[in-house]
């Protein structure tokens, strides 16, 4: 039985990493609203090819398929967790950094979801810094 973790979003890119680490195809973890907002944007920021849910006897579990080319290698290179359950990160609309010069994302929990530092800025409000992706 896997041991139950306190921290979705940790273990989410804690996994993502290890599997990328093992050259795996793809991924599963239990499913949350939070880490579904995040392999939205994983998807739709093309680090990942792409994500279903699996319903399995009350339980769900998101089934994520990495991305990688022969040539480049897999498509997330680096990621950082910046906001913990220890330590929480709050940033206002203009404290949302850019990631390696706009080549990667930071992931904001707002009050209208979970959404990229851009998308949050465009529409001027700040939340939880999550992690960044590049």
């Amino acid at each position: 039985m896997p041991m139950a973790s306190n921290d979705h979003v940790s273990d989410l890119l804690a996994r993502l990493r290890n599997a990328q680490q093992a050259r795996f195809e793809q991924m599963e973890i239990p499913s949350t609203n939070i880490l579904q907002g995040i392999t939205q944007i994983l998807k739709e920021e093309g680090f990942i090819k792409g994500y279903r849910v699996v319903t399995e006897k009350n339980a769900s579990r998101l089934r994520i398929a990495l991305k990688s080319t022969p040539e480049t290698g897999y498509a997330i290179k680096g990621i950082r967790r910046m906001s913990r359950p220890g330590r929480r990160l709050y940033v206002r609309k203009d404290e949302i950094p850019t990631v390696k010069n706009g080549f990667g994302i930071a992931i904001v929990s707002t009050s209208r979801g979970v959404m990229t530092g851009e998308k949050a800025k465009k529409l001027s409000i700040g939340g939880e810094l999550l992690c960044e992706i590049w």
